[in-house]
């Protein structure tokens, strides 16, 4: 049937009625995923707005015309409001740490683990070998050791937790050292001055910004001194004139004194390779009592805060009442347990992604930018390749630059700035940079399974 719609009075028949457009395959597979209630409460926005559409003057359509009209709508109403706003996007800034992005992406071999643990039930706080309820702390604990070569170890929901349950647990009502070239504030506003203020713990400064002796640290120790406390400045960098005691003399002012070190080394890093960053095994060696780092920054795994150290403290902090809301769940511990696997059996390197990205050289990123750049669609695409450098990110390694091949993307007529955002409306999400006036991809970042999906996306614009 078709209709003129520019008369005074406006023929609304032409309009399906819900039960009719129910009737409709792509409505029947659209309540199939997003629900009847949802699916009706849109077909009624849809065909509300076209009755108004057609009141004001529309010229003409027909009744097949108005119903694939409204599946579109509702198609559209669903996806955009049914979806969540939590959404995958592709990091292509070249920032492999990104906080606002995520942090680390997980190990296929964690994301195995995650999966097993999570769509059953677990041990998470069941001894299998006794028969009765266990702890959820010991889990991750034998890799974490095995790894790092402490005593024990407990993990928390991040490192900002880890940092607050150790002054929590070991320094309340007495005093904790600490260089002033280490009072750092991380994203988010996180300083360690705050953090020790909400523990309970009292401030005790020592040195300068730039230079500290051990010798500052003895002559601050004193009956209130609970704990030495060594920050790794893992986000900025301080140069020129400057000093620093080593942690073999920190631990050696700490046992004259009979109080513990504790390190926080907020990125923490078990592989070598990665030679710009201390390593937790190192510290662990050197004889710090305690330390933590994070679980989602160079490590690769999932967000948490991970405690390594003496059993004595260790064991402390597993009874302290802020452990119980500090604690992290199964999947959390299923994702780290998944990830520190990879480096207990020697391939973290080549199969955590973070570790892998952190690897890539600049020739393996050269040949994907290469591979990509065929695919897209010329004359869309104007494409060149420039040399560049990436970014560890995450508050690790400031200073450190990856080199890489940016891929730069232009469009007749089309600015840096507004193909930026086109890029961030498609699905999934490409998140690039600007440099120079050019928009650029940085492969590195991106998962090599993305690769092709990338191309296919940049090819819809």
């Amino acid at each position: 049937m078709r209709c003129a719609y520019n008369t005074d009075v406006p023929d609304f028949r032409i309009i399906p009625s819900i039960e009719q457009l129910r009737q409709r395959s792509r409505v029947t597979a659209l309540e199939g995923d997003y629900g009847t209630a949802a699916t009706v409460d849109a077909l009624r926005r849809a065909t509300e707005n076209l009755r108004a559409a057609i009141g004001r003057g529309l010229e003409s359509v027909t009744t097949e015309a108005a119903s694939v009209a409204i599946e579109t709508d509702v198609a559209i109403d669903l996806s955009t409001h049914l979806r969540g706003s939590l959404r995958p996007v592709i990091n292509a800034t070249g920032v492999v740490l990104h906080t606002n992005l995520g942090r680390a992406p997980l190990a296929e071999p964690a994301l195995r683990r995650l999966h097993d643990v999570a769509r059953g039930y677990s041990n998470l706080e069941y001894d299998l070998a006794q028969g009765r309820r266990g702890s959820r702390t010991i889990h991750a604990e034998g890799l974490l050791t095995a790894m790092t070569g402490a005593e024990a170890a407990v993990v928390v929901n991040n490192n900002a937790a880890a940092v607050l349950l150790i002054l929590a647990g070991l320094s309340a009502g007495r005093e904790v050292v600490v260089s002033r070239g280490e009072l750092v504030e991380i994203g988010g506003g996180f300083r360690i001055p705050d953090v020790m203020r909400q523990s309970g713990a009292t401030l005790r400064e020592v040195g300068t910004t730039n230079r500290t002796r051990v010798a500052d640290y003895r002559a601050a120790i004193g009956a209130r001194t609970a704990l030495l406390l060594r920050v790794h400045p893992s986000n900025f960098r301080v140069e020129g004139f400057t000093e620093r005691p080593t942690l073999a003399e920190l631990v050696g002012a700490a046992r004259e004194a009979q109080i513990p070190v504790v390190e926080d080394l907020g990125s923490g890093c078990l592989l070598a390779s990665l030679s710009w960053e201390p390593l937790v095994q190192s510290s662990i060696a050197a004889g710090v009592d305690l330390l933590c780092f994070s679980g989602d920054k160079l490590l690769g795994g999932p967000q948490s805060g991970l405690i390594v150290g003496k059993r004595a403290l260790v064991d402390d902090l597993r009874r302290h009442p802020l452990m119980r809301a500090l604690r992290v769940d199964k999947l959390t511990l299923a994702a780290l347990e998944g990830t520190l696997l990879e480096y207990r059996a020697g391939r973290a390197a080549q199969t955590v992604p973070v570790a892998r990205m952190l690897h890539a050289g600049a020739k393996q990123i050269d040949a994907r930018a290469v591979a990509l750049g065929a695919r897209l669609r010329a004359p869309a695409w104007s494409v060149s390749r420039v040399p560049g450098a990436s970014a560890v990110g995450g508050g690790s390694a400031p200073g450190v630059e990856l080199p890489t091949v940016l891929l730069g993307l232009e469009r007749p007529g089309v600015s840096a700035d507004a193909l930026e955002q086109q890029l961030r409306r498609l699905d999934p999400a490409v998140i690039a940079r600007i440099e120079d006036d050019r928009l650029v991809l940085d492969l590195r970042t991106v998962l090599e399974w993305q690769d092709a999906l990338l191309g296919d996306l940049l090819n819809q614009i």
